[in-house]
């Protein structure tokens, strides 16, 4: 491989589209100093930005590596490998961001919920909403995640499914623990009931168990079970 030949065939595709140096690296997101670099043969590009310049200069891949044009029919047919190759590219840098975002959200949502329990106490409606939101973060981080992975549309939805499930599960048990261990009241309560017959009670009701509140306010409040 001639890199010398290769240099100068970038830099007569470069002038056939009368462009500066400075203009084609604006256009590849490069620094003008790479390009010169290319153009002299110092350097090479990487596989990735090799596919890019093919596309953008609409010749092959191998026309670049041989630092010359081909027949017009080996040409046709290596520009359409080199189109697809440059879509499978493009492809592969989208679903690499894409993937990257899911992560940074997945981690986020667990931040957000380990934060929540933490930082508010359980009779704070702050605490469940920001809990709430930060599963909704952590679901979609995860659904970015999987969907490359899982390419079958009811195996992502089952998979979501049960990423809920799960943190359903965990919501519950936290909420026992806080109610049998801490003897606080339930955070994820969807509803509460307060009587007049027992001015004294709060009813909390939470999809898996109700908790009672006896003595509200006082030295004596207690938090148990009842069903």
């Amino acid at each position: 491989m001639d890199q010398v030949r290769i240099g100068s065939f970038l830099k007569e595709l470069r002038k056939e589209k009368k462009l500066t140096q400075e203009n084609l690296a604006e256009k590849l997101n490069v620094s003008s100093r790479t390009i010169s670099r290319w153009e002299t043969g110092s350097n090479m590009p990487d596989i990735g930005m090799l596919i890019e310049i093919a596309d953008f200069y609409d010749v092959s891949i191998p026309e670049i590596i041989d630092g010359e044009r081909k027949s017009e029919n080996m040409n046709q047919e290596s520009r359409i490998i080199s189109v697809k190759m440059a879509e499978y590219g493009r492809n592969e840098v989208k679903n690499g961001k894409r993937k990257a975002v899911g992560y940074v959200m997945f981690g986020f949502g667990i931040f957000i919920i380990i934060s929540a329990l933490a930082m508010f106490p359980n009779d704070s409606s702050w605490g469940s909403f920001y809990s709430v939101f930060g599963s909704i973060v952590f679901i979609t981080g995860f659904y970015l995640i999987i969907k490359d992975v899982l390419l079958k549309r009811n195996f992502r939805i089952l998979s979501i499914i049960g990423c809920i499930i799960l943190l359903c599960g965990v919501f519950a048990v936290s909420d026992y623990l806080a109610v049998t261990r801490f003897n606080q009241v339930p955070r994820f309560s969807y509803k509460k009931i307060y009587s007049s017959e027992n001015p004294d009670e709060m009813i909390y009701k939470t999809l898996f168990f109700t908790a009672v509140q006896k003595n509200v306010g006082t030295e004596y409040e207690q938090v148990e079970i009842i069903k």
